[in-house]
């Protein structure tokens, strides 16, 4: 085979086979291809698109790459293994809740997952709030802990699906990110290297999230479920809504202390939702659970407190201080807490979810590019959401900043992120969309 030929045929709009794409992704892992063609062969991707058998096969490729975990080495093999990934959002802190919750249930959940970038927060830089906790797990500590305590959540490692970091590198310089079959086998060759048997996909839509249309969510939801059912994988996608921040806490600390207070029955009601509605569906793929049977369960799990003492057992696992766990108070607290004021008395038409997670990045709770550090202590927290009706003065949010300087030039963003008007509207829905390859 020729790189040249399989570039002009891509960028003819011809099809290509599983063997021509394969051949082309070792060959540029294994640096027999340069990086102008792999450019190349990326344009011609987005310019002519690939059929979902092609982007099945470019998704495998990526995952044979490098390293697959096989999690039934420690768990039977008709124990079906359950991930769950959510494509990025303003105060998504999903995963810190539902894995605890679905372990609970008895569902192992071995988890990889990725640090933040941009406007967007990453589950391992949440739980590195709480001292101590280590992200960085062997293969041998990873299966054990999966075995032992039934959740695992780890950095991903460098050598799973390593022809993704190439590509995403080449990607990101050259105007070829925006590609559903480069974004989709991005996302899913990770999950299948992983080891999961099945997926739940949570796609964000909205002005917080990377989609922001529902038309292009549920283009991208249909094509990773059919990826992964190609794959042999259960797969189901929920979209749901990012128009606004998830839940009332925006920044690492202060969603950790969200997300426990959920497992204690506490957290605000769209996030108590979610995680309700994402766990359920864990269950439904892992268990054949009917969605009555799994919110009835999930209810119990966090009721007689097993949810929680088995997200206190997890980070314990991974050398994080429990009584941090048990007294989250204690968690790192900004300086300075500074209300964010209601110009006017009405009803909240529209907060601009990326304005309040760029604020917090520039706060310091972000990056603006890989390595830099972040201060955990720093965030928003929402008391005002859409439909909520204010009164002048009243605090929409209050800000969690190192300082008065940058509390107060936090304050001007957040204010001029929020909408308010004289008209009543509804609150925003939660769950937009559910794409599955089951059948209830």
């Amino acid at each position: 085979m020729n790189p040249v030929d399989i570039i002009i045929k891509k960028r003819d709009g011809l099809a290509l086979t599983d063997d021509e794409i394969g051949w082309f992704v070792r060959g540029f892992v294994a640096g027999a291809i340069p990086d102008y063609q792999v450019a190349a062969f990326a344009m011609a991707v987005y310019f002519q698109n690939m059929s979902d058998a092609e982007t099945t096969a470019l998704t495998q490729a990526m995952a044979a790459s490098g390293d697959q975990l096989d999690l039934h080495t420690v768990l039977p093999k008709d124990v079906v293994i359950v991930d769950k990934h959510s494509s990025g959002g303003i105060g998504d802190k999903t995963t810190l809740a539902v894995g605890p919750i679905v372990a609970a249930c008895g569902l192992p959940v071995g988890k990889m997952s990725g640090r933040g970038l941009g406007f967007t927060g990453g589950t391992i830089d949440k739980l590195e709030s709480i001292a101590g906790w280590n992200p960085e797990l062997s293969d041998a500590q990873f299966h054990q802990q999966l075995q032992q305590i039934g959740l695992v959540i780890a950095g991903q490692t460098a050598d799973l699906a390593p022809a993704d970091k190439q590509l995403y590198a080449l990607r990101d310089v050259t105007g070829t990110v925006p590609s559903l079959p480069l974004i989709a086998s991005s996302i899913m060759s990770k999950k299948l290297a992983a080891g999961a048997d099945a997926i739940v996909l949570d796609v964000k839509c909205g002005r917080g999230a990377f989609m922001e249309t529902l038309a292009e969510a549920q283009a991208l939801a249909r094509l990773m479920v059919a990826i992964g059912a190609r794959a042999g994988r259960k797969m189901t996608a929920l979209i749901t809504q990012m128009e606004q921040p998830l839940g009332r806490a925006v920044g690492h600390a202060l969603e950790v202390k969200e997300a426990m207070a959920t497992l204690h029955d506490q957290g605000p009601a769209d996030f108590q939702e979610l995680v309700q509605t994402v766990a359920a569906e864990m269950l439904f793929l892992g268990k054949g659970m009917p969605p009555d049977a799994a919110r009835a369960q999930i209810q119990q799990v966090i009721q007689n407190g097993s949810a929680f003492q088995k997200f206190r057992a997890f980070v314990a696992a991974q050398g994080g201080d429990p009584q941090l766990v048990d007294r989250p108070e204690k968690l790192p607290l900004a300086a300075v807490q500074m209300d964010v004021p209601a110009p006017q008395a009405g009803f909240v038409q529209r907060i601009d979810a990326r304005a309040v997670g760029l604020t917090v990045a520039a706060l310091g709770g972000g990056r603006q590019k890989k390595g830099d550090a972040i201060d955990v202590s720093v965030g928003v927290i929402c008391h005002a959401k859409v439909g909520d009706a204010v009164q002048a003065g009243a605090p929409l949010c209050t800000v969690h900043a190192a300082d008065e300087a940058a509390a107060e030039a936090a304050v001007q963003r957040i204010q001029a992120a929020y909408e308010i008007g004289a008209e009543a509207v509804a609150p925003l829905p939660i769950l937009y969309d559910r794409i599955s390859s089951q059948v209830e």
